[in-house]
């Protein structure tokens, strides 16, 4: 029967058996417990797995309507909408800046933009100053937070101030008739909706930035520590205020979307805007601490909401269902993340402490 050198048996200088060469590496089991690497692909990738499933429990409770291409492109079209605002929420979360003004930000674009085309204003001209309006309150955000205020204070402070300009460029009402922008809401390029083009480019160019270029991985440094960042020599307020302008900017282009899609723009600011989006962004485990997260995950997560909702309609479920369905798994998603960061801490831990007694002689 092999032998095998134990702790005890180097703390007591035992000698080895003829031919051992020392301590055998540890083996992967041994550094690896209980499965580490498994519960960071859970935490990582768990969400892949769930809308698979949800995908398979519709699929076989609400066929045949479920599983076809029809409801694939209306799911599509759905979720798109949530993921437009859920990124900027996501970018805001990853670098340390949660905004919470994002429904203002897309109601004050959305009718600033109307205002312009209710004026004949050219529509490239009306997307731009919607767009522009969405960046500047980002940045007002981000240069205010920077002065020593709580960013979730001054991000509702914001909501409200942009709800009003909104309400008074429209003079509170709605700005119906906006059909020259039926080319990026209600068109269909290839039997795909607009918005789900439009969502695919943003999620496409913000995956790049945040994975494969100097600022994006600036951008996530910094929300994770800070600190650490500033003593290396690198600017972190710089992008902590482009956190608050990529997120206000991709609200404003969620308001411009909504708008092209239901042709008017509405001054009221809509709550559920935010709480869908972060509700996304909790699912793909997004960390609300910072400096870690992933667009890619955020937008699978709004296509399980999209999907959720979708197949408890085909269903004739009411829609109140959908919205607990959703909490519950917003919780869920939550205490699944608390518990796996714990316990991966805990075992890396551990592992490094075996690791130390097993290398004494």
């Amino acid at each position: 029967m092999s032998m095998t050198i134990h702790n005890e048996a180097s703390k007591t200088a035992t000698p080895a058996p003829a031919g051992a060469a020392g301590p055998a590496a540890p083996s992967a089991r041994e550094t690896d417990p209980i499965g580490i690497r498994a519960l960071i692909f859970v935490r990582d990738r768990g969400i892949f797995a769930l809308w698979v499933l949800i995908l398979v429990g519709f699929g076989i409770w609400a066929r045949p309507y479920f599983a076809s291409v029809h409801n694939a492109v209306l799911i599509a079209n759905a979720a798109a909408l949530t993921a437009i605002f859920a990124a900027g929420v996501a970018v805001g979360i990853i670098c340390g800046a949660l905004d919470l003004s994002i429904p203002g930000v897309a109601a004050v674009a959305a009718v600033s933009c109307g205002w312009m085309l209710e004026h004949g204003k050219p529509v490239w001209l009306a997307l731009l100053v919607g767009m522009v309006i969405g960046a500047i309150v980002g940045l007002m955000n981000g240069l205010i937070s920077l002065r020593g205020f709580n960013p979730i204070v001054v991000t509702i402070g914001t909501l409200s101030i942009t709800t009003a300009a909104a309400s008074i460029i429209a003079s509170g009402y709605t700005i119906p008739g906006l059909t020259s922008l039926k080319f990026m809401g209600t068109q269909r390029y290839g039997g795909v909706p607009a918005p789900v083009y439009i969502a695919g480019a943003l999620f496409l160019v913000g995956t790049i930035f945040l994975t494969r270029t100097r600022d994006g991985i600036r951008l996530m440094a910094v929300g994770g520590n800070p600190e650490a960042v500033r003593r290396s020599g690198i600017h972190s307020d710089r992008y902590k205020v482009l956190g608050f302008v990529i997120s206000a900017s991709c609200a404003a282009l969620g308001g411009l979307v909504t708008t092209a899609v239901v042709t008017e723009a509405s001054p009221a600011a809509d709550p559920g805007i935010i709480f869908t989006a972060l509700t996304a962004v909790a699912l793909a485990g997004v960390s609300l601490a910072g400096g870690r997260g992933s667009l890619p995950r955020v937008l699978v997560g709004a296509l399980v909401l999209a999907t959720i909702s979708n197949g408890l309609t085909i269903k004739g479920i009411d829609p109140y269902w959908g919205t607990g369905v959703t909490g519950v798994l917003l919780l869920a998603s939550l205490g699944l993340e608390k518990w796996i960061s714990a316990t991966v801490s805990k075992k890396l831990v551990a592992s490094a402490q075996a690791s130390v007694h097993t290398g004494k002689r």
